[in-house]
């Protein structure tokens, strides 16, 4: 039997609306999906703010493509026509999460296991699949491993601790500026935290930072999860070549630009280690493999007891949450 939400017939729904670039979404009327071969309908329960949403609605991800007004939102959790629950990711444009309905590939839903409730899905895919994905899909974390985590206070690095952790990691390094979240982290699994002034990094600090990040790798650092680039990023290059004597290489993985800079890639640095740079995320990842990375996230949530900390917002609310910068994941909420 088919979900109840879908009995109403009607032609406008509400939405996150973004009407040009750099605007603020607006919870208004948009009209509604039809349906369409290969594509499902879903009735939308839940869909998270993420820097992935906002990127590509504000037109700075590279992903993102100009056409106004749309829908904002990359993911969500919903039920189809026929009633199943699913996770879904990037519904067709005009057509986003933060809707009452959405239409979305079929080829790019999953169906959320029973355990795991609307809004932990939501909150947990995007930034559980750039974990999962950076580690298993690029990285190829290995049991009895070393993992350091760069930006692990952030949400998608707190579980990258946890997603290491659950991997066999037998030591986890996380690095951030906020030194009372990092001793939150430490509670989630890291065994070393290293904090850091990002965005100045003076010489003070930038002495010890790098001093401490040397000690890390001389003791061995097989795989780096960069979640800022940046300063922060090119000192624990430069910490590799210094500290690194052997050809061992360090896989270093980059997921995201937290600190919103760029860095100077020392040649010296590549000379002189093992270094293996790789990116990580939409399009340097095929789309099915991202989607398998979500399913596997859904399916350890329960055993590995992943944590993550979120805020329900009615979607009325989207203008107002919309530049919410606490620690909480936002998930908005269509009921």
């Amino acid at each position: 039997m088919g979900d109840e939400r879908w009995t109403r017939e009607k032609t406008f729904m509400k939405a996150a609306v973004v009407q040009a670039v750099g605007k603020t979404p607006v919870y208004a009327d948009f009209g509604e999906p039809t349906s369409e071969d290969g594509k499902e309908l879903i009735s939308v329960g839940a869909a998270a703010l993420s820097h992935f949403t906002k990127g590509r609605a504000s037109g700075a991800h590279y992903s993102s493509h100009a056409a106004f007004p749309s829908v904002v939102g990359a993911d969500g959790v919903g039920v189809t026509r026929d009633g199943r629950r699913v996770y879904f990711f990037l519904p067709e444009r005009p057509y986003g999460a933060m809707a009452e309905k959405t239409r979305v590939r079929s080829a790019q839903c999953i169906e959320v296991p029973s355990e795991i409730d609307d809004i932990t899905a939501a909150a947990i895919a995007n930034p559980g699949m750039s974990a999962w994905a950076a580690l298993a899909g690029r990285a190829h974390l290995r049991p009895g491993e070393t993992v350091l985590v760069n930006g692990a206070t952030g949400t998608a690095g707190r579980l990258a601790v946890q997603i290491a952790k659950y991997m066999g990691a037998s030591k986890v390094v996380a690095t951030g500026r906020d030194e009372r979240a990092l001793n939150e982290v430490r509670d989630l699994g890291a065994d070393v935290v290293i904090p850091f002034q990002l965005g100045t990094l003076q010489p003070h600090s930038s002495k010890e930072y790098e001093a401490a990040l040397k000690q890390q790798f001389a003791m061995g650092v097989n795989v780096v999860v960069d979640y800022l680039w940046g300063k922060s990023a090119e000192a624990v290059i430069v910490a590799i070549a210094k500290a690194v004597e052997d050809a061992t290489p360090v896989r270093f993985v980059q997921v995201g630009g937290a600190s919103r800079e760029d860095i100077q890639l020392p040649g010296a640095a590549f000379r002189s280690s093992a270094i293996v740079l790789m990116g990580s995320g939409y399009k340097s990842i095929p789309l099915p493999g991202l989607l398998a990375a979500i399913k596997s996230v859904f399916e350890v949530v329960v055993p590995a007891k992943l944590k993550i900390t979120t805020k329900s917002v009615p979607l009325a609310e989207v203008e107002k949450a919309w530049e919410d910068t606490g620690k909480a994941r936002i998930v908005f909420v269509t009921r």
